[in-house]
């Protein structure tokens, strides 16, 4: 398959002089057309930075995001985003309705009523069939994310970027919600990377998981999952390869904690 993605070297710190804070340093992968990617790394490595770097919201201090083999360094089309804080990334006065058609607003050569009906259909994809007129805070955590996952699928983008977007839900509603995600990103054609700090979640999504360092961050290394396109939530994480694959991330990252000290030096 083509490569719709590449960071290639990717640096970025924070700060100067004394206080400067390395973040990224030397972060490089591809992602294929039709990849579910996840990225994983110990808490506090920069793997919402990477994720904002890739997406043209930061630019990086050196190295090159690459979108469809052209470099990329600024927000572009045939990308979105689907952020953690979902709450604060609704219109809270516009209807969950016209919150989805927002996501279209690069959707040239559309008249208003179709991205309407579009709309509709992306909400009742995501199980929210009767809700189009209600507002975001009239929903909850669970039912406010659904709103966001199908604004994110609104743009029609080839690539979705997630940043931890299940991290406020409960357990059941978050189970849900990957195998949701899985679905549509295979019915819309999509490619995906996502960000999260869940091990288990990581390997059940992803065809394959990027493993980060510590701080300052570099790739450690990469899992080509194999489990199939097919997931299910008892059988796939009983199967012995996700148990396997599981083991090996959650080592790297144990591995990567213990070297870091409880207080870093400033």
């Amino acid at each position: 398959m083509p490569i719709i993605l590449e960071a290639d070297s990717l640096a970025k710190s924070y700060g100067t002089g004394s206080s400067r804070l390395s973040i990224l340093d030397g972060i490089s992968f591809k992602v294929e057309q039709g990849e579910f990617v996840s990225i994983v790394g110990p808490s506090g490595c920069g793997k919402t930075t990477l994720l904002m770097a890739i997406a043209g919201l930061l630019r990086p201090d050196s190295g090159r995001v690459s979108f469809k083999g052209r470099a990329l360094d600024a927000p572009t089309p045939g990308i979105a985003v689907v952020f953690q804080d979902y709450s604060r990334s609704l219109f809270a006065w516009k209807s969950n309705l016209e919150n989805v058609v927002f996501g279209m607003v690069r959707n040239k050569g559309v008249t208003k009523a179709d991205k309407r009906e579009q709309a509709r259909e992306l909400l009742s994809a995501v199980g929210l069939e009767g809700f189009a007129d209600r507002y975001p805070w009239q929903l909850s955590g669970g039912m406010q994310q659904r709103v966001a996952i199908a604004r994110g699928l609104a743009s029609q983008s080839e690539l979705l970027l997630l940043d931890e977007p299940l991290a406020a839900v409960d357990a059941q509603t978050r189970a849900d919600m990957q195998d949701l995600l899985l679905k549509l990103a295979e019915r819309y054609k999509q490619t995906c990377v996502l960000v999260t700090h869940d091990v288990e979640e990581a390997v059940y999504m992803a065809d394959r998981v990027v493993v980060l360092t510590r701080r300052p961050t570099s790739v450690d290394h990469e899992i080509l999952v194999g489990l199939g396109k097919k997931r299910d939530q008892l059988t796939t994480r009983e199967d012995p390869r996700f148990l396997t694959i599981r083991h090996d991330v959650m080592a790297a990252i144990r591995r990567f904690r213990a070297q870091t000290p409880l207080v870093e030096k400033a």
